[in-house]
């Protein structure tokens, strides 16, 4: 049975500045993002609020985490990130599997 909750990622300022500097470095929004795991809105949410001169700040659930809160949650992004990168791989491999015919000419 499949979960259907919504994953909500929080990301902290540097994270944020960092990704916004990648863009403005001359890298494309979706390889960023892309690259970054984020969404493409995300990281225009970000630009704006950046050339807005708003900053990017990290949210008040993420201020408020103890060092070992943000860890686990870390870990459990991680964790759920490499659970999908090993499902993709399951499905490939069973494609990729499926057993040929016979040769007839043996």
């Amino acid at each position: 049975m499949q979960d259907n909750r919504r994953l909500v990622y929080r990301y902290d300022g540097e994270f944020k500045r960092n990704a916004v500097a990648l863009v403005h470095s001359g890298h494309s929004i979706k390889e960023v993002a892309r690259d970054l795991g984020v969404s493409d809105w995300s990281l225009r949410h970000w630009i704006r609020l950046d050339k807005a001169g708003q900053g990017l700040k990290e949210s008040a659930t993420l201020a408020s985490e103890t060092p070992e809160q943000r860890e686990l949650r870390r870990l459990r992004q991680e964790n759920e990130y490499l659970r999908r990168q090993r499902d993709i791989l399951k499905k490939a491999l069973g494609i990729l599997s499926v057993e040929m015919p016979p040769n007839a000419s043996t």
